[in-house]
């Protein structure tokens, strides 16, 4: 993964509206798609059909769902930013979810993480995250969202 920033959690703060990271590439492979759709029960053409999406589909291939694509944001942030005392984090939520492009099967995405709040909760701090998760070779991003996750002591 990217560069790991490691923080107090007292010290987080000191970071808002900072870059806190750029992951490394990471490839969506057809199989990766097709265990998603298998594992969600969206098994439209669009993501499981090749032969079909070369001839029907404006992108000349199969797409990763969005939703696999947001998905991923917990695995891409693993290697960006490390909390010390931290004993559970959970996902809390997301806010201004898009899929601004499509990622074709076998591209390459990776995750920027920009710390846009961090706020007092019992027992820990609550983080929100402007997350861009772009695809290699393309200017528009296929994924934007605001991360929340809760840091626990």
């Amino acid at each position: 993964m990217g560069k790991t920033t490691a923080m107090k959690m007292e010290e987080l703060h000191t970071l808002v509206g900072t870059e806190v990271g750029v992951t490394e590439w990471f490839p969506v492979t057809q199989d990766r798609i097709e265990t998603f759709a298998k594992a969600t029960e969206d098994d439209q053409w669009i993501h499981t059909d090749p032969v079909r999406a070369e001839a029907d589909s404006p992108y000349g291939t199969t797409i990763a769902h969005g939703f696999l694509t947001l998905s991923m944001i917990s695995y891409l942030s693993r290697g960006i930013l490390s909390v010390d005392n931290v004993r559970l984090r959970i996902n809390y939520g997301l806010n201004k979810v898009r899929f601004p492009n499509a990622v074709r099967a076998g591209a390459n995405i990776r995750g920027h993480f920009v710390l846009q709040e961090v706020k007092d909760i019992a027992r820990g701090i609550e983080t929100t995250f402007a997350v861009t998760i772009e695809v290699e070779g393309s200017t528009k991003p296929c994924c934007v969202a605001e991360w929340i996750v809760r840091h626990y002591r």
